[in-house]
């Protein structure tokens, strides 16, 4: 097929897919702080002695209840110490991979000392920002991270300003996107040149080694591990590709939201994203003896729809992040049951139709349970698409065009659950355990 696309544009949307694709340890709301830490401790040039971090609602949620990589713990502090201790803001998401048990442990110490501070930042509308001031004798750095769990806007030591992007133009010129819409999307995942997209296939390796790292240990909940045995489970679910998705997709949430020192493939700033957008897809391919070019334009195809929606969305939201990425997995999976693009569109009709309203409350080992809720009802919407049935225009928030019902979906995320999301916090910062 004819690729419909020059090659800038292509290069622009490859520049877009790498920039949000990236490998990830750890759930990235308290990676992105450990990061922001490293990045305030280098500016500081030396150990901090006060370590001050504000935060917005979503960051403090979504890194309340999640396990820190190679600490066996749960929560910022750690990940605040060790962001001072051993991070290295050059390893971007990755940042605490040269974790080690005596680095916990000072860590720990650091801790007990009582030199760091964690709070909610007021009055900002920014739903990722994280805020860190390192301290140390008269000396004292700060680093910002705003709009995406990497980007620093502000760094400072003293009274030298290292870098300001928070003006609007600053942000602006640094945001623009490509603009897009789910043919387009379409289009490029079917037509771009074969070796412009291979590059994607690090996403199924990486992702499909945590899920099979995952089976092999105890991680969570252990949903995954579960699917898989030869127990009551399967005789209820039994074994075939479909429990074979959510076996694979929910023992690698299992494994990332329990801490462990795994790396995965993320999507838009998630762990969890990146691989329910990526694992239902290679388990339909492999187990369906799909060819690697199937395989490949499917998990560009998922991918970048995840982003395209995220664009609409924003980095964070009320709205849980598995919703989007199977939506993506599911136009994948579509693709490959031979789908055109009327039947991609409707498995996102599909998609929408159902998911919509799943409650972000905070990243935690239960995510596995949501990323197979998604994944589940991505093969549902795939195998209805297939038969040319799809949730109508007088259905719910359904309209004829799916990219307005994709604006639906993202303006009852990012505008009507504003208040969910107050809520929602409200109720996990006042648990009382009897």
């Amino acid at each position: 097929m004819e690729c419909k696309f020059t090659k800038q544009e292509r290069e622009q949307i490859i520049a877009l897919i790498h920039q949000e694709v990236v490998p990830a340890i750890g759930c990235t709301e308290p990676i992105a702080v450990a990061l922001c830490v490293a990045k305030a401790t280098e500016a500081l040039g030396k150990r901090p002695e006060k370590i001050d971090v504000q935060l917005s609602a979503n960051i403090l949620k979504n890194a309340m209840g999640v396990g820190i990589p190679g600490t066996d713990m749960i929560g910022l502090p750690i990940a605040v110490a060790l962001g001072a201790l051993i991070g290295k803001s050059a390893y971007q998401l990755e940042v605490l991979k040269d974790c080690t048990p005596e680095a916990v442990a000072e860590g720990k110490r650091m801790i007990d000392s009582q030199i760091i501070t964690i709070g909610l930042k007021a009055d900002i509308e920014e739903k990722l920002y994280i805020e860190v001031t390192c301290e140390a004798g008269t000396d004292r750095a700060t680093a910002i991270i705003s709009g995406g769990h990497t980007k620093f806007v502000y760094v400072s030591r003293n009274d030298e300003i290292l870098l300001d992007k928070r003006t609007s133009d600053a942000a602006q010129a640094e945001t623009a996107s490509v603009d897009l819409n789910l043919k387009k999307v379409y289009d490029f995942a079917t037509t771009a040149p074969l070796e412009e997209l291979t590059f994607i296939l690090e996403a199924k390796r990486l992702n499909k080694q945590a899920a099979e790292r995952s089976f092999e240990g105890n991680y969570g909940h252990e949903l995954g591990k579960m699917l898989r045995s030869s127990g009551t489970e399967q005789r209820i679910m039994g074994n075939n590709t479909f429990t074979h998705i959510l076996s694979y997709t929910s023992a690698a949430c299992d494994a990332r939201m329990a801490g462990a020192m795994i790396p995965v493939m993320s999507n838009s700033g998630s762990g969890n994203q990146g691989i329910a957008a990526t694992l239902p897809v290679v388990i339909y391919a492999e187990d369906n003896h799909k060819s690697e070019e199937e395989l490949t334009r499917a998990l560009i195809l998922s991918h970048l729809t995840a982003i395209y929606i995220k664009q609409n969305l924003g980095k964070l939201s009320a709205l849980c992040g598995c919703v989007v990425a199977a939506t993506g997995s599911s136009c994948g999976i579509t693709y490959l049951m031979g789908g055109d693009y009327q039947q991609v569109s409707f498995a996102v009709q599909n998609m929408i139709a159902n998911l919509t309203g799943m409650i972000c409350d905070g990243a935690k080992p239960s995510c596995a349970l949501k990323l197979t809720s998604g994944v589940s009802t991505a093969v549902l919407s795939a195998i209805l698409a297939m038969e040319h049935k799809c949730v109508t225009s007088v259905e719910g928030i359904i309209e004829d065009n799916v990219d307005r019902s994709i604006r639906n979906l993202t303006q009852i995320g990012s505008v009507g659950m504003n208040e969910t999301d107050k809520l929602v916090l409200n109720i996990m910062t006042h648990k009382h355990c009897d």
